[in-house]
């Protein structure tokens, strides 16, 4: 087992937003998490990076962690090659051979001496992506990773979640859209608290 949560709950004041949340991940899975918007699904996955405690239940964690926030956390006056190198050192990663490959993915190689402040904000989230996949981390919490992607990125960051299943990886994808969940091996539907999962051969209709 690599990701157990298990009646996890979080309220903020008097609201509840989380009351009995519980899931399973295990290596080589891509698990879907949907919900409408203010369902908890950001809460949750804070809660998942260790960025949130919960006010009740547990999260178990087994290996290395990478974390693809809804809104990037960037420096708007660094590059592309910059947050690179900068990540390179917090995460003691000897070469760049990872992320370069992810770059040219993306088609983002060609942005990798532009600052910040001067790219879309699709681009802005390929670099996201990039950042938390680039240290091949054994567990991904991936919240609405392809936001504002053209439909051939789309495409390309299906592939790289599939060949992230082929390697073994756990990968959580969380959205308040429930496209494409044939391509998972399993889906959350996060409502009134709680994960209700749902065949994933139902979940469009």
């Amino acid at each position: 087992m690599v990701l157990t949560v298990a009646h996890v709950a979080k309220s903020y004041g008097s609201r509840s937003v989380l009351r009995d949340a519980s899931l399973r991940a295990e290596p080589g899975q891509l698990v879907g998490v949907v919900g409408e918007n203010g369902a908890g699904k950001t809460t949750l996955l804070r809660i998942l990076s260790g960025d949130l405690r919960a006010d009740a239940g547990t999260v178990r964690l087994d290996g290395t962690l990478g974390y693809c926030p809804q809104h990037p956390v960037l420096d708007e006056e660094l590059t592309i090659r910059q947050h690179l190198r900068l990540f390179q050192i917090a995460h003691r990663l000897s070469r760049l051979d990872r992320a370069d490959n992810l770059l040219q993915a993306l088609g983002l190689a060609a942005y990798d001496q532009q600052p910040v402040k001067t790219l879309s904000g699709g681009t802005r989230q390929k670099l996201n992506l990039v950042l938390a996949l680039m240290h091949d981390p054994e567990v991904l919490l991936l919240d609405e990773p392809y936001q504002g992607f053209d439909w051939d990125t789309y495409l390309r960051f299906w592939d790289i979640a599939h060949e992230l299943r082929t390697a073994g990886r756990t990968v959580v994808i969380v959205s308040h859209l429930a496209y494409d969940t044939h391509r998972l091996d399993a889906l959350y539907r996060l409502s009134d608290g709680r994960l209700h999962p749902v065949p994933t051969t139902e979940a469009q209709r």
